[in-house]
């Protein structure tokens, strides 16, 4: 009772001459802030008899829910798969570069690393709520070591696993405790791999299945098992076939839960996917669309020799390119699908009233001016300042 007077007493901020990504649809609407979340302005006048404290003019820009990426290895020279004497440091550096690309809140990602690794770095990244000092730490995505060899992609062979006779167990001396844990990817045809999944869906953390060579048969049972995602989406699989589409099927199957909808991670720069085989994906199931940037150290470094985990890569040019969906799918890709994943869609990846005040004010071109991070500006570009 005391925090929602505490909130009635706050300021109000209204957001206007801005359009609105709500419901699927832009529309020309204010947004009325208080307190951290997204206020119900008939409430405020019927009620209250209240007008905002503040107004301040969008321009016209766009005001989308704040991006959520759920599949980041590091950027800016930081690392999360090293093992660092202080891990920490790095994260909160990330989360508050990252800000100016209008993500609001992130999913830590681990590649495939030796358990001591794991010990050493999980603990030290938290969950965090975003402000000022960067984006909110949703959890950790630890992408393998549980994947398959064949598709291990950019992960070390040295450090794969299978699962033991003892299988959740075995994660858990591999990773440690689990506390900080929100994703994990791994491949669904590993012998004992769906008690895994069980176990660690009955603990709220989501499975996603990547990296594998599992036939849609195997995928489809990792789905009855409690798996929801898939890591990458073409990258690091089995290729489409069409007397078995593999994990690529899951998108068109129906041989899924009743109301079940799987999701799928997309690096939609054009390179790790052609724009065709993105533009089928999305035709086929645009609701499971999830866009991850699955950044390396390298972002915001250029060109050159960088680390991810274990190994050196080498960096040689960047290519974005449109998904090639509407501007508000594209958007909804980047907010509401995560936060769906994740079940925070009641408070995270909408505008609707109730929910955090995460946003982003972007031009026509979706080029971000300005983030907000409960309804605190967290950062604005120099264009956008007056």
């Amino acid at each position: 009772m005391r925090g929602e007077q505490g909130a009635a007493g706050a300021r109000v901020l209204q957001f206007t001459n801005c359009r609105i990504l709500r419901g699927g649809k832009l529309l020309r609407e204010d947004l009325w802030v208080r307190g951290g979340r997204i206020l119900d302005p008939e409430k405020l006048f019927f009620e209250e008899r209240r007008v905002a404290d503040e107004r301040r003019d969008c321009g016209g820009r766009i005001l989308a829910p704040g991006f959520i990426d759920v599949q980041i290895n590091g950027g800016f020279g930081v690392d999360f798969s090293q093992a660092t004497e202080d891990v920490g440091s790095g994260v909160a550096l990330v989360a508050r570069r990252i800000l100016s690309h209008g993500v609001t809140s992130f999913c830590p990602t681990l590649v495939t690393s030796p358990p001591e690794v794991y010990h050493k770095v999980v603990p030290q990244i938290p969950v965090k709520s975003g402000g000022p000092h960067g984006a909110g730490v949703l959890g950790l995505h630890l992408e393998g070591p549980f994947i398959s060899r064949e598709k291990r992609g950019a992960h070390p062979e040295a450090h794969l696993r299978s699962f033991e006779a003892d299988a959740f167990q075995d994660l858990l001396a591999t990773y440690g405790p689990l506390d900080n844990v929100r994703i994990v990817t791994l491949a669904p045809e590993l012998g004992r791999s769906h008690e895994v999944i069980r176990a660690l869906t009955a603990r709220g953390i989501c499975v996603s299945l990547g990296h594998s060579v599992a036939d849609l048969r195997a995928a489809e049972d990792a789905v009855w098992s409690g798996a929801t995602f898939i890591t990458h989406l073409f990258n690091a699989m089995l290729p489409f076939h069409h007397r078995d589409p593999g994990i690529v099927g899951l998108l068109t199957s129906d041989r899924l839960p009743a109301g079940r909808c799987i999701f799928y991670g997309m690096i939609a720069d054009g390179t790790h996917t052609n724009p065709a085989a993105l533009r089928i994906a999305h035709r086929a199931h645009p609701q499971g669309l999830v866009l991850v940037t699955d950044a390396i150290p390298a972002l915001g470094l250029g060109n050159g020799r960088h680390t991810l985990g274990q190994q050196e890569v080498e960096v040689d040019g960047l290519t974005a390119y449109v998904a090639g969906c509407s501007m508000e799918s594209a958007l909804e890709a980047a907010s509401l699908h995560p936060a769906q994943l994740l079940g925070l869609e009641k408070s995270k990846g909408t505008l609707d009233f109730g929910a955090d005040a995460d946003f982003v004010v972007l031009d026509d071109s979706l080029h971000v001016q300005a983030t907000y991070i409960s309804g605190e500006l967290v950062w604005q570009a120099d264009a956008a300042r007056q």
